[in-house]
């Protein structure tokens, strides 16, 4: 039975839907992404696991539990970083984390939850003192503190620079290893594509596509895109429109910079073929379609 079970999910705020039928199931142990453009109806359905949202109709179950009639319940086995959340201004960090390691019978270790996190040169520190990314490592710590066997995160890494990112991937492909179900809502392709196991698209409230991050590019209509400059004009750009794979060819006519778009065989075909006609192709650059492409196929773009 899959730990986490939302079906037919409605919501709607002042008559306006923003949630519509959703349904999902994630199994234990995985990491499972939410995907959507601004006010897709992202975090409304992942409060309504919370338990913070009630839901208008439809149900959701976390480990066979209602998180709204069973809350307490809920509670003890859910942790959660919320997209935005705060503080008492004068509370340091060694206090926000002792105070919420009490909360549980059976806490993580907080100092070293600090130290990967990098707070632990922070743990005097006021949250009114904290920069954003900071804030942002201490909610998540926060979240982990109860040793939950879910975790929703809920934009993970909004705020932090590179480096902290990747670690911040690290430590949730860490837990994920000890056996936590983690429910990651995000605007970074790339963290999806690098760290769940599945992903549900939402869109305009309602759920568009679910597959692994692997599954959506190859149903993406993008394509490999093969752009060069060659070292002398090709008289026939008719040959490459012709070769396995390709949709399309097109010229730049101001520098003569050549792009073929089609599929992996596409590329080593156009290569094959500059070769057997002794032509160089200058700048080569060879762009695999990407969970960017595939989320913008699958959402629709207002202008």
């Amino acid at each position: 039975m899959p730990i986490i079970e939302v079906n037919a999910l409605r919501k709607s705020y002042g008559g306006r839907l923003v949630v519509d039928e959703v349904g999902f199931g994630v199994e234990e142990g995985e990491i499972f992404g939410i995907l959507g453009p601004n006010g897709a109806g992202k975090t409304t359905t992942v409060e309504c696991v919370e338990g913070l949202r009630v839901p208008d109709s439809g149900t959701v179950r976390v480990a066979g539990l209602d998180p709204v009639a069973d809350r307490h319940r809920v509670t003890r086995l859910l942790g959660a970083q919320l997209q935005e959340s705060e503080l008492q201004p004068k509370l340091t960090v060694r206090e926000a984390l002792e105070l919420y390691s009490a909360f549980y019978p059976e806490p993580a270790d907080w100092r070293r939850l600090a130290e990967r996190l990098g707070l632990d040169t922070h743990l005097t520190r006021r949250f009114a003192k904290l920069s954003g990314g900071q804030k942002q490592r201490l909610s998540i710590a926060l979240a982990l503190i109860g040793n939950p066997r879910v975790v929703v995160l809920d934009e993970l890494t909004t705020g932090l620079d590179p480096r902290a990112r990747r670690d911040t991937w690290r430590l949730i492909e860490e837990v994920r290893a000890s056996g936590v179900t983690v429910l990651l809502v995000t605007h970074f392709m790339e963290e999806a594509q690098q760290l769940c196991d599945r992903v549900a698209v939402i869109d305009k409230g309602r759920l568009v596509a679910l597959d692994t991050p692997a599954g959506l590019i190859d149903r993406s209509s993008g394509s490999t895109v093969i752009s060069f400059t060659p070292s002398e004009p090709l008289q026939d750009t008719g040959v490459l429109a012709r070769l396995p794979g390709a949709v399309s060819v097109s010229v730049d006519e101001r520098d003569g910079r050549v792009t073929v778009h089609g599929d992996d065989d596409t590329a080593d075909a156009v290569i094959s073929l500059l070769a057997a006609r002794r032509v160089t192709a200058r700048h080569l650059r060879v762009l695999e379609t990407t969970l960017d492409d595939a989320f913008l196929d699958l959402t629709e773009q207002d202008a």
